[in-house]
């Protein structure tokens, strides 16, 4: 049990530090190229999201294969592993998404 709680903080946090680390170095080229950093933070934030998922489960298609075979072989232990995996990544993007939100909305309460 202690394997699978690991593995779904590695899934959180890997699409988490994904959307994170794409955003802030997003801005940094923003910046070298004379563009809105956060804008432009924000736009890569929303448009990685579900890349930042295909990232933390490392790839999708062991996951969906896992699904399959669990389904149609009656392992739904394994099925419901895969769902958390999936689900923990999803959370881990967007929370990331959320706090990229939370820097922009800052920014436009610091601008005015």
């Amino acid at each position: 049990m202690t394997i699978f709680i690991s593995n779904l903080i590695y899934s959180f946090l890997i699409s988490f530090g994904v959307i994170i680390g794409a955003a802030l170095f997003a801005g940094v080229a923003a910046v070298i190229n004379n563009h809105p950093p956060v804008k432009t933070m924000f736009d890569v934030a929303s448009s990685i999201k579900i890349w930042a998922v295909v990232v933390a489960l490392g790839g999708t298609f062991s996951s969906f294969e896992i699904i399959e075979q669990g389904l149609f072989k009656g392992e739904i232990k394994s099925v419901i592993k895969q769902m958390g995996y999936i689900i923990f990544a999803f959370v881990g993007a967007n929370l990331g998404y959320n706090f990229i939100k939370l820097i922009r909305w800052c920014s436009q309460i610091w601008m005015s």
